[in-house]
């Protein structure tokens, strides 16, 4: 009954996310804001939005660890697995301004979530903190994007999120579908939250690690089709905004709010401070020179990201386990793997370093 409660509160959140996007985006454009504004602010917040439900969700209920498992598990998830598997599809091209703004400000993120949840608690004042910085952002992104010139990045936008104005009359319709969407999102976060912690308990892995690997999955499969969708589409720079905004939105509102709401903050497990914060925060990083690289994200690189979010679900898996297979992976990704992708990251970048000198 608990697994059937989770799988529909999953159904439930992608529901409640849809609704939610396609009515506030309707409103959005009724009272006259441009497609660009609505991609980069309604869009990329209302694929968060089942992060943002079942964050609260679970801090109102007393699981913090399920709350910081979902946002964390989510940005690794999004980087690795989503970019990955879209950049498999077809490579990917990097818009200027991520390299510039976006990226830095999701590794300066990150480092922020490291820095206040180094003493094991994200309080209540470093939630506003957050929150503040993610205000300021999206202001500026909105300001910035009205100076926007670029005739394909207008048009791009223009018919992704600019379709149907037909429908100015039917705000009402509109609010309907908003209204709807948090309640499929509630509901839904309910029902994931408590099936997530049966399960948790039943096979005796801990909230974090459910957090990190299923809810984080879950709760992402919004983000995963839009990427996709856009990336099928040839719209494959709204495919990297997608996820990097979204990553942005985790940290600094979800993780922000969760932080303020929750009686004392939010725990931040020692396990999570030594790996997967960590491990969030290097994948950030890495996306730097990756992205700088062409201002693509090749096939080669999206195999990459996906082999590392595959071997970071089996160590989750294996670390819940006291097998001598651990010791053996552990010591393989520690002295071969990752400094050989290190190497490969390096060389490349230092090529593409050497080719723009050169042109």
């Amino acid at each position: 009954m608990m697994i059937l409660k989770l799988i529909i509160g999953l159904i439930f959140l992608i529901i409640g996310a849809e609704a939610l996007v396609k009515g506030a985006s309707k409103i959005a454009r009724a009272v006259g804001i441009s497609p660009l504004v609505i991609g980069l602010t309604v869009v990329a917040f209302g694929t968060s939005s089942p992060e943002m439900a079942v964050s609260v969700m679970a801090v109102s209920e007393g699981n913090s660890d399920i709350a910081l498992g979902n946002v964390v598990g989510s940005n690794i998830f999004n980087i690795l697995f989503i970019l990955g598997l879209c950049a498999l599809i077809l490579p990917l091209i990097v818009a200027q301004q991520l390299i510039r703004l976006d990226v830095p400000v999701m590794i300066a993120a990150s480092l922020i979530v490291m820095l206040f949840g180094f003493d094991g608690r994200l309080m209540a004042w470093e939630g506003l903190v957050m929150v503040t910085i993610g205000f300021v952002y999206t202001v500026y992104i909105i300001r910035e994007s009205r100076k926007e010139k670029n005739k394909e990045v207008l048009k791009e936008y223009q018919e992704e999120y600019g379709k149907d104005n037909k429908g100015k009359g039917k705000i009402w319709l509109s609010v309907l579908f908003v209204i709807a969407g948090l309640a499929f999102l509630i509901l839904g976060s309910r029902w994931l939250v408590e099936g997530a912690v049966y399960i948790a308990h039943t096979l005796g892995v801990s909230d974090l690690v459910i957090g990190l690997t299923i809810i984080a999955a879950g709760t992402s499969l919004p983000e995963v089709a839009t990427s996709i969708i856009a990336t099928i589409r040839g719209e494959r720079d709204i495919a990297v905004g997608n996820v990097v905004g979204s990553n942005i939105f985790n940290i600094l509102f979800i993780l922000g709010i969760s932080s303020m709401v929750g009686k004392g903050g939010i725990g931040v497990a020692e396990s999570a401070i030594i790996f997967d914060i960590p491990v969030m925060l290097a994948v950030a990083i890495a996306c730097l020179p990756i992205f700088f690289t062409g201002r693509k994200i090749e096939r080669w690189e999206g195999g990459i990201f996906l082999f590392y979010y595959i071997a970071y679900t089996v160590y989750l898996i294996l670390s819940n386990q006291t097998n001598a297979s651990m010791d053996v992976f552990t010591s393989a990704m520690t002295w071969f793997v990752v400094p050989l992708t290190l190497l490969t990251i390096i060389i490349v970048t230092m090529r593409e370093y050497r080719r723009t000198r050169r042109v």
